[in-house]
């Protein structure tokens, strides 16, 4: 009888190792392999794996499919972000940091299905019954008709599941905490989260109910635990945000039966979580208008535009290397436009530190805010304010051109809508189909190139970070 092995997997990114070692070869960390044992199976299990099978029915690709039935939570931000609600017998991996919010919203989103009439359960492994309670009472849901338990045996969490009848919506807080125990390893690491993931996965598509998996954080901020377990998951949402800030970015990385990169704004009260319909103004709402190194940026998150300031500041450097301190935003892409700006634009600004933050909490991730960055580090620059009632989108390349966008239309009619009365965007090139629609009342100044957008902020009375402060000039306006 062949003998059992052992194997040593990293706790971080789930590479298998031969031996122990400090360093792991997949990913750099250090310390982070744990030894699992590894059950031996008899021989050939090839010869055998037809016998006993059946056959499976290929149908043809085209067909008529309704749509999935959805289980809506009563919280549009959150319904936004799944697609329209819950999918019965969908997977849900929800992560952020910890104190974050993630309890929360669940715990919120959870009384209300219960009090539509949905038989609801939360499973938590972490907390025990009188502090959901508590949180419960805080929240001012003590009342909903939620069922309520704590466990982390998966034996005991699947028979109880079993048995339950009509089930919409099982909450499981959190994955780390379950534990299997065939298996000869600690609750949280890899081998124990992807069997206990794939078990309860597998119950839940068979009883029909939809399933919210509560998962941890690394110091990255990615999910803890192989990262097969974000494969194995119908969606995946992360809870973003500083907890100095009062709003959470609720963002999906992964939908099957939705959007990617939608995301829901949500507000921090002393009652739970708020939804926040309209996070364009709240975001704008302490914005001053005549401040140089300020420009806002006209965005898109998932399907949803978003103004948001940007601001930057530079100063002399003090010594040494020039400090780049960037928050919200990559700090790679600030370097690259820097680099434009100084070569292409013949603007001095290495012996500067350079300060970039994205009001508000919120980190941007796509290229459309190379133009607003740069307008907020030219108006820095030169002291002189970008007009206050204009936005910028656009990428920018390498050779200084500006680049054209996705969802124009959509990002203008969100400026529009706002008061903006002008828009700096890329230069439109003829590709055919019909015309760009711009809501009336709003001007539009296209840039082609970079030397474009710095040319009515050269033109007026410059200074540079550090000089003597001089009478407030005029804003730039576009060309």
């Amino acid at each position: 009888m062949a003998k059992a092995s052992h194997r040593f997997v990293c706790q971080s990114c789930g590479t298998v190792h031969a031996k122990w070692q400090g360093k792991c070869e997949g990913c750099g960390e250090w310390n982070t392999l744990a030894e699992e044992v590894v059950e031996a199976r008899g021989p050939g299990p090839a010869k055998t794996a037809a016998i006993g099978g059946r056959r499976v029915e290929f149908v043809p690709l085209k067909g008529h499919s309704a749509p999935p039935p959805r289980t809506r939570t009563g919280m549009a931000e959150l319904d936004r972000v799944l697609g329209g609600g819950f999918v019965p017998g969908s997977v849900v991996l929800v992560g952020g940091d910890p104190g974050i919010g993630k309890s929360t919203i669940l715990l919120q989103a959870a009384a209300r299905v219960a009090t539509a009439g949905k038989r609801t359960l939360y499973i938590s492994g972490e907390e025990a019954i009188e502090q959901v309670r508590l949180r419960a009472l805080r929240l001012g849901v003590a009342a909903a008709p939620l069922g309520l338990a704590a466990a982390s045996s998966l034996r005991d969490i699947l028979t109880s599941l079993e048995e339950e009848r009509d089930v919409g919506l099982v909450i499981m807080d959190s994955i780390q905490t379950v534990w299997l125990d065939s298996l000869d390893s600690a609750p949280g690491t890899v081998s124990q989260v992807r069997a206990c993931a794939a078990e309860l996965g597998r119950l839940a598509k068979a009883r029909g109910f939809a399933l919210v998996l509560v998962g941890h954080v690394t110091k990255e901020g990615t999910l803890a635990g192989p990262r097969v377990l974000e494969h194995m998951v119908d969606a995946t949402l992360y809870f973003e945000g500083d907890r100095g800030h009062q709003f959470r970015i609720l963002r999906a990385t992964k939908n099957r039966f939705g959007a990617t990169d939608e995301i829901g704004v949500f507000e921090m009260t002393e009652t739970g979580l708020a939804e926040v319909p309209n996070p364009s103004a709240l975001f704008l709402a302490e914005r001053r208008g005549n401040v140089s190194g300020s420009a806002v940026f006209a965005g898109l998150e998932g399907t949803r535009p978003v103004l948001v300031e940007i601001q930057a500041l530079l100063s002399p450097a003090s010594g040494g290397s020039p400090r780049r301190q960037v928050v919200g935003w990559d700090s790679g892409r600030l370097s690259m436009l820097l680099a434009v700006l100084e070569t292409r634009c013949r603007m001095s600004l290495g012996q500067n530190d350079v300060y970039l933050n994205i009001a508000g909490g919120l980190r941007i991730n796509e290229p459309a805010a190379d133009l607003a960055v740069a307008a907020a580090l030219v108006s820095a620059a030169t002291d002189r304010p970008c007009a206050p009632d204009t936005v910028f989108f656009g990428e920018v390349g390498l050779s200084g051109e500006v680049r054209q966008v996705a969802q124009t239309e959509l990002r203008l009619r969100e400026a529009a809508k706002l008061g903006f009365s002008a828009a700096t965007l890329p230069r439109r090139v003829a590709r055919g189909g019909r015309a760009l629609s711009a809501p009336e009342g709003l001007r539009l100044s296209e840039t082609g190139h970079l030397a474009d957008l710095v040319a009515p902020f050269a033109a007026g009375a410059t200074r540079k970070p550090g000089a003597k402060e001089k009478a407030k000039p005029e804003p730039a306006e576009a060309e």
